[in-house]
């Protein structure tokens, strides 16, 4: 590639290479300010040149129609060309899902400059009765308008002035299982007799692991010599490409330390596992091999959590809960149990951008191993 070519590449957080370039319009007659455009999401040189070479043809021969924003609409493909690039394709697919059932049908054929706040708290009211996840949809939202500051279609984003209350996130944030609820809980998905699924619930509440996370794990993750798991990955969906391995949540690794008890039921279960796997003919010693595996031996789909989860709680009369909510529950009994603040944000994977967190450069091993202590004395199962 020439260096002096305006074709520059860039990387996707999953790793893929795109490329895009910027390309001067000339002045603005009314600002007298320069005017620059950028195109990217191009998956080929071959792409962004042809497009490169067309838009300066037309720039040349004055032929260029100028992009007009006239409506939400109009900024929200602006700014989704940009957010695509940025995101994972399953983050990408959410959000556009998100836009597509709820933002764009409300405001999509709004004018951007009339957009105001009454306009936009009707909207906001309206979600909030409908939404769990109501704060989410106006956050994106909010982003289409801060876009259209940017391109100078407007000088404030009116969503930023509409306050909402914070209960419903709150009642969210309160699904969890106390100790004894958990303990009843494993007790009865043991009886289940489905060890499978009952070392992978043990796992989430003992280890505060997505199931994205717990989904992705392979035997090389587990350390049976110092009782640990890597966890280095986890499963991501698109409607592209389906299922699909990618990095962790905030894209960071870590080491989890874990209890005997639970190690010595992984083992069981990796030796009942194989056992099956080689009389249905599966390799077992393939460098990959999944700790969760689905009948084909490959990635189960996250969402199954759910029917194995209801069946549990329904048959056995116990406390609504969520796969998610087991999550909550080890951070939860953590607390409950003594340890430090990031020590939980550590072992559970969190950014840790709170105040409290960067007062420590690091969390030591012997933090890990006494969050695990203080966790399994508490426990006592």
């Amino acid at each position: 590639m020439s260096k002096k070519t305006p074709i520059k590449p860039y990387k996707l957080k999953n790793g893929d290479t795109r490329y895009m370039f910027r390309i001067s319009l000339g002045t603005d007659p009314l600002t007298g300010k320069q005017k620059n455009t950028t195109r990217r999401s191009f998956r080929t040189i071959g792409q962004a040149q042809l497009a490169y070479d067309r838009l300066k043809y037309e720039l040349h021969n004055g032929t260029l129609k100028k992009q007009q924003f006239n409506t939400y609409q109009d900024v929200y493909e602006e700014w989704i060309n940009d957010y695509k690039g940025n995101v994972e394709k399953s983050t990408f697919d959410k959000t556009t899902g998100l836009f597509k059932n709820h933002i764009l049908p409300a405001m999509g054929d709004y004018r951007v400059e009339k957009i105001n706040y009454q306009l936009c708290k009707k909207h906001v009211n309206e979600w909030m009765e409908k939404l769990v996840r109501f704060n989410m949809v106006k956050f994106y939202a909010s982003k289409v308008m801060d876009e259209a500051i940017k391109l100078n279609l407007i000088e404030t984003n009116p969503f930023k002035l509409v306050e909402t209350p914070n209960k419903r996130i709150k009642n969210k944030m309160e699904i969890y299982f106390t100790r004894e609820q958990l303990i009843d809980f494993l007790n009865c998905t043991e009886n289940e007799g489905d060890f499978k699924k009952y070392i992978f619930f043990r796992l989430l509440g003992f280890a505060g692991i997505r199931k994205s996370e717990a989904f992705a794990l392979t035997w090389e993750d587990i350390n049976f010599v110092d009782n640990s798991i890597n966890i280095n990955k986890a499963i991501g969906y698109s409607k592209d490409n389906g299922l699909y391995v990618k990095s962790t949540k905030t894209g960071e690794t870590r080491i989890i330390k874990m209890d005997s008890k639970t190690m010595d039921i992984l083992k069981t279960w990796q030796e009942k596992q194989f056992e099956k796997l080689q009389l249905l003919s599966f390799n077992v010693n393939q460098p990959k091999q999944l700790v969760f595996q689905n009948a084909e031996n490959k990635h189960f789909q996250p969402s199954r959590t759910w029917g194995w989860l209801n069946k549990i709680l329904t048959e056995y009369n116990l406390k609504y809960m969520t796969t998610h909510g087991l999550r909550h529950t080890h951070a939860t009994l953590l607390a409950e149990a003594g340890a430090s603040l990031p020590s939980i944000q550590q072992r559970l994977g969190h950014s840790g951008k709170d105040t409290t967190t960067k007062t420590y450069i690091h969390v030591t091993e012997k933090m890990k191993t006494d969050t695990l202590d203080m966790f399994i004395e508490y426990m006592d199962y």
